[in-house]
C-alpha cells in the first residue's frame, strides 16, 4: 500500500537520529493491520484487541484512528474504517449497554454474568465511552475523507439509542433496568447493590457502571467519560444537522450536551489544597468525589485530546499537574520510568497508553520526544508496546499483544512528525 509505505518512510526520515522509533512504528502499524483487522464479506470490519478474540467498541476505534490520516489518499483504508463504523453501529443496535462483541453469535465470553447477555456479546459492562468512540470515529471519518455513506439510517437509529441510554442513565436510580453481577471475581469486576452500583444522586451527568479499564466505578459519574460524551454529542449534533438533515436529532443532542456539561461544571470541580481548582475523576452527586486518574482513555489527562477543553484551560492545567504527581495514587516513579498506571494492573506498573497521552497533550515538542524515547526504552526488547510495565523493571509487563497501546505510540510519533488526524477542517493539536 503506497500511502502506508510513504508514511513509514516519512516517519523514518524525520527520526533518523532515533531509528528504533521508526522500527516500532512500522511493527505496530503492520501488526494492527495484519493481525487484528478482519474485513468481512458483508463489507464490515471486525477488529480484535490483540490477545482477546473479541471486539471492544472503544479499543477498535482507537486502534484504527491513526489510519484516518491516510484515509483520503488511500481509499482501501477509508473502506476499512467505514466497515468498522458500520460494524460498531450494528453492535450498538444489538445492545447499547455492551462493551465487547463476538464476531458471530457464538456465545463466547462472559455468558455466566448476571445481566441481559446474548450470544453476540462477549461482555456487557456498561461504559459511557463505548458509545462515544463510534460516534467520534464516524465523525472523524467524515471530516478526514468527506465520506457520508456511513451516516445512514442505521447510524441515525444507533444515535437515538445512545441518546435514550444516556438520558435513562441520568436517572439511574429510578429509570434504569441495567444490572451487572459477576461471581468468583475481584470486586472491580462486578457491581454492588445487586448489580446497580454505588448509589448516586441526580447531577445532569450520565451514569457509568465501569471505567474504560473495564473496572467498576467507585462513584457512578465518571467525569472524563462524561466529558467525552459532551464532545460526542457536539459531533453528533453537527452530523445530524449537516449530513443527516435531522433537526430534531441535532436539537436533542445539543440539549443533552448542555445538561451533561452543566453537571460536570456543577459537581466535578473541586478545590485541591496544593493544585487549586481541578476536575475530580468520579463523583456520586451526593457529596463524594474521587481524586485520581487512570491510564485508560478517556482520562483526565486526555481532556484536550478528547476535545473537551484546550490544554491551556486553567482547570485542566491544574488537573494535569495533579495527575502527573504523587498526589495521584496511580502515578508511579521507578528506576526506569515514571507515569500514570491503573488499579487494573499491579501497583507500580506504568502504562504505555498513558505515556502516549502525556505526549499527545504536551505543548513542548521536546517533551513529546522524551516520552517517545521512554516508550521505546521500555518495550522489553519486543519492538512493541504493552499494557503496563514495572516502573523499576520494564522486562516485567502485562499483555504482550495489545494493539491499542501500539497504535497510541504510532499516533504520538505521527504527532511529533507533524502528521495529525483532522477535525472540522483543522489538524488536531494539543
Amino acid at each position: 500500500m503506497t500511502a502506508l509505505t510513504n508514511l513509514m518512510d516519512r516517519v523514518a526520515d524525520a527520526t533518523q537520529d532515533h531509528p528504533k522509533l521508526a522500527r516500532i512504528f512500522r511493527n505496530a502499524l503492520l501488526n494492527t493491520l495484519q493481525t487484528t483487522v478482519q474485513r468481512k464479506e458483508d463489507g464490515t470490519t471486525f477488529v480484535i484487541t490483540g490477545d482477546i478474540p473479541a471486539m471492544w467498541l472503544r479499543d477498535s476505534a482507537a486502534q484504527v484512528r491513526p489510519f484516518l490520516a491516510l484515509a483520503a489518499e488511500a481509499p482501501e483504508l477509508g473502506d476499512m474504517i467505514e466497515g468498522l463504523v458500520r460494524r460498531q453501529i450494528g453492535c450498538i443496535l444489538k445492545d447499547p449497554y455492551a462493551n465487547a462483541f463476538n464476531e458471530e453469535p457464538t456465545g463466547r465470553g462472559h455468558q455466566a454474568d448476571k445481566t441481559e447477555m446474548s450470544p453476540w456479546l462477549w461482555e456487557r459492562k456498561y461504559e459511557i465511552d463505548s458509545l462515544c468512540y463510534p460516534v467520534q470515529l464516524a465523525y472523524l471519518l467524515w471530516k478526514n475523507t468527506g465520506r457520508t455513506s456511513h451516516l445512514n439510517a442505521d447510524f441515525a437509529a444507533a444515535a437515538r439509542s445512545i441518546l435514550e441510554t444516556w438520558r435513562t442513565e441520568q436517572h439511574h436510580e429510578t429509570r434504569s433496568a441495567y444490572r451487572f453481577e459477576r461471581s468468583d471475581c475481584p470486586p472491580t469486576d462486578t457491581l454492588t447493590r445487586e448489580g446497580r452500583g454505588a448509589e448516586v444522586g441526580y447531577t445532569g451527568m450520565t451514569w457509568s457502571g465501569f471505567r474504560p479499564s473495564d473496572d467498576a466505578c467507585t462513584y457512578g459519574y465518571l467525569v472524563p467519560a462524561n466529558m467525552f460524551a459532551v464532545v460526542a454529542l457536539r459531533q453528533l449534533a453537527e452530523i445530524a444537522g449537516v449530513a443527516l438533515d435531522d433537526s430534531e436529532l441535532a436539537a436533542d443532542s445539543a440539549a443533552l450536551l448542555a445538561e451533561i456539561d452543566g453537571g460536570i461544571r456543577a459537581h466535578a470541580i473541586v478545590e485541591h489544597p496544593a493544585y487549586g481548582r481541578i476536575f475530580a475523576y468520579e463523583t456520586d452527586g451526593l457529596g463524594a468525589r474521587h481524586l485520581m486518574d487512570d491510564a485508560n482513555v478517556p482520562s483526565l489527562l486526555s481532556i484536550p485530546y478528547l476535545g473537551y477543553v484546550s490544554a491551556d484551560d486553567p482547570i485542566y492545567a491544574n488537573t494535569r499537574r495533579f495527575v502527573l504527581s504523587a498526589a495521584n495514587p496511580y502515578y508511579y516513579e521507578g528506576a526506569a520510568a515514571q507515569g500514570v498506571g491503573s488499579p487494573h494492573t499491579p501497583e507500580g506498573y506504568v502504562w504505555h497508553i498513558a505515556l502516549a497521552m502525556q505526549g499527545l497533550t504536551a505543548a513542548d515538542r521536546g517533551e513529546k520526544l522524551r516520552l517517545l524515547l521512554l516508550m521505546a526504552d521500555t518495550d522489553a526488547g519486543t519492538g512493541m508496546m504493552h499494557e503496563g510495565f514495572s516502573a523499576d523493571d520494564p522486562a516485567t509487563y502485562s499483555r504482550p499483544w495489545f494493539s491499542w497501546a501500539n497504535m497510541m505510540f504510532c499516533e504520538l510519533l505521527m504527532d511529533y512528525c507533524g502528521i495529525r488526524v483532522r477535525t472540522n477542517g483543522q489538524e488536531v493539536r494539543a
